[in-house]
């Protein structure tokens, strides 16, 4: 006679989640997220917009909340960052930040066609 496996559907969903998550990338060690280095105070409204880029894993709203900044926008299927007003000091403090892929400013696209 024989006995049936003693794996339930639980027990296989978790097996599965933990494998997934087991997969996952770990995080260099850079692309810890320091709290505080960009001042928190919201630039004005006359600040020109940019995007911000992070590295594949981070979650981009909590890159800018971690560094005080309030994003107008969160991408995540295109690009992996935001779009938010920012002062001259938190350009240059995010483009020496090692979480950050890049900081452009925010502008019309060119030589696309419509």
């Amino acid at each position: 006679m024989r006995t049936r496996p003693s794996w339930t559907l639980p027990t296989a969903v978790a097996a599965a989640a933990l494998a997934a998550v087991a997969a996952l990338p770990a995080l260099p060690a850079w692309a810890v997220v320091e709290p505080g280095a960009v001042s928190p105070a919201a630039p004005a409204t006359d600040q020109p917009s940019y995007l911000v880029t992070v590295h594949e894993g981070l979650d981009p709203a909590a890159v800018a909340h971690a560094y005080g900044i309030r994003p107008t926008h969160v991408f995540h299927k295109v690009a992996n960052g935001f779009a938010a007003r920012l002062s001259p000091e938190q350009v240059e403090a995010l483009r020496a930040t090692p979480v950050v892929v890049s900081v452009e400013e925010d502008g019309p696209v060119v030589g696309v066609p419509a």
